[in-house]
């Protein structure tokens, strides 16, 4: 849901990640308080890059994810083990893109291309 594969690029790993976690899955899907912290971050901290902005979503997400689960999913998905810490990592940071693609569909912020013409949007990132 309001994913536009513009940050993320391929949600099949979320998918399983969701499958692996069973009853913790609920814990890792958007919630009005991961978009109050996304507008808190742009509007009360001035956070601009798109980079740093999914680093520090990546962060709240993080105690979110469930790390056997997030290795079980990605080690399917990719065919090779991959270690409990990367792969949360990973599913944190699909959840900060989608968070970020979901966002932009709102309207909420507008992600600044350098081969677009600027006019004075909303908030940019």
């Amino acid at each position: 849901m309001f994913a536009t594969g513009e940050i993320v690029g391929d949600y099949e790993p979320l998918y399983l990640y969701w499958q692996e976690a069973g009853e913790r899955a609920s814990e890792s899907v958007l919630s009005n308080e991961d978009f109050r912290e996304l507008q808190r971050l742009i509007a009360g901290e001035g956070v601009r890059r798109l980079d740093q902005l999914l680093e520090r979503l990546r962060d709240r997400f993080l105690p979110r994810v469930d790390p056997a689960a997030a290795r079980r999913a990605l080690s399917r998905y990719y065919g090779v083990d991959i270690g409990e810490a990367e792969a949360a990592q990973r599913i944190a940071g699909m959840l900060a893109g989608w968070l970020v693609e979901a966002a932009t569909e709102w309207g909420m912020l507008r992600l600044r291309r350098g081969w677009e013409k600027q006019e004075e949007p909303r908030e940019e990132v």
